[in-house]
């Protein structure tokens, strides 16, 4: 039996520019974190005494005898693409709802080959899991993603990540003093929407309008460095982040029709009404989870203006994708 744990991340300036229909031509960059919420993936070698040769739990429940039978498009993938030939019982579990914007399908596949490796014997690094990652979703299953979620699920903590013209990448820690590291954390609030979605189908619409959004893509990619700059000079203030937020959120609202919608700007203008002084909807947008600035005197007022929302306190993490149980000789 192996488990693995593996973050969801949060994402807080350039995103858009780490597809690879962007940065191949153009370079981007990306500032976030993981957060201490997790999927988990449970996965053994399935004994040979069903009728069915593979058992994938998760919002449904799959029996089949073949791998090409799954309908679950990441299981399929990986499975396949590793020519896994003896059974398998897999179930998943999140701390948080899936399409939420939190990069749940990334930290699915990261977890899963982490954890198949494990089973294999292999103990795979956070470089080999964020690549493999990366060529399962975009290039096997061929999914409109980009190359954010697969690196912070895989290493963990707070980050810049940049990608290069040539494919290459580099994961650059954020090196913040521990006070102010806490007072980013408190500062930050994370609220579903109720609204779940597909984020391949808003980012396919996203892509297509690359070529007309040079001006905003170049935009988002300069917040990131302007909110290093900001997280690393103790001399300023936090609450710049929030404003930073705010301006990254229209940038990133016009790269599409479907990032935002009549119901979610309803939501961001009711937390900025109450006290908030920036936010934004993670991942590619239409629902999920909203992010918020908040500071600390108007955490309540905030709070209670969203009543109607479920409010998600997390911290930042700093391992990425982990085997917590390892025994692979049991069942």
């Amino acid at each position: 039996m192996i488990i693995s744990r593996t973050p969801f991340r949060v994402s807080l300036f350039g995103g858009g520019t780490d597809y690879p229909q962007w940065y191949r031509s153009h370079g981007g960059s990306v500032l976030g974190f993981a957060i201490n919420k997790y999927c988990y993936i449970t996965l053994r070698e399935l004994p040979p005494f069903f009728e069915h040769k593979h058992r994938i739990v998760y919002s449904r429940v799959e029996l089949v005898r073949g791998i090409e039978e799954i309908q679950h498009p990441a299981v399929r993938a990986v499975l396949q693409d590793k020519k896994i030939r003896h059974g398998v019982e897999l179930h998943h579990d999140g701390d948080l709802p899936a399409r939420s914007g939190l990069g749940s399908s990334s930290s699915f596949t990261v977890g899963l080959l982490n954890a198949l490796a494990a089973l294999e014997g292999r103990m795979l690094s956070r470089q080999e899991l964020a690549a493999e990652a990366i060529r399962i979703e975009q290039e096997v299953i061929r999914e409109n993603v980009g190359s954010q979620d697969q690196v912070w699920a895989a290493y963990g903590g707070l980050n810049r990540i940049d990608f290069n013209t040539d494919g290459t990448r580099a994961v650059l820690p954020v090196v913040v003093p521990p006070a102010r590291r806490q007072a980013l954390e408190s500062s930050l609030m994370l609220f579903f929407t109720g609204f779940s979605r597909f984020a391949s189908e808003v980012a396919k619409k996203k892509i297509e309008n690359f070529a007309t959004r040079e001006a905003h893509l170049k935009g988002l990619r300069q917040n990131v460095e302007e909110g290093l700059a900001i997280l690393q000079d103790e001399r300023r203030s936090l609450d710049e982040l929030g404003r930073l937020l705010h301006e990254g959120w229209r940038l990133k609202r016009e790269l599409a029709d479907g990032v935002s919608t009549p119901a979610i700007d309803e939501i961001y203008q009711a937390g900025l009404a109450a006290g908030a002084i920036g936010g934004k909807l993670l991942g590619a947008g239409g629902g999920g989870f909203m992010l918020f600035y908040v500071p600390a005197e108007k955490r309540a007022a905030v709070r209670e203006q969203l009543r109607d929302l479920i409010h998600v306190g997390f911290k930042i993490e700093g391992e990425g994708s982990k085997i917590v149980l390892y025994e692979p000789n049991g069942l």
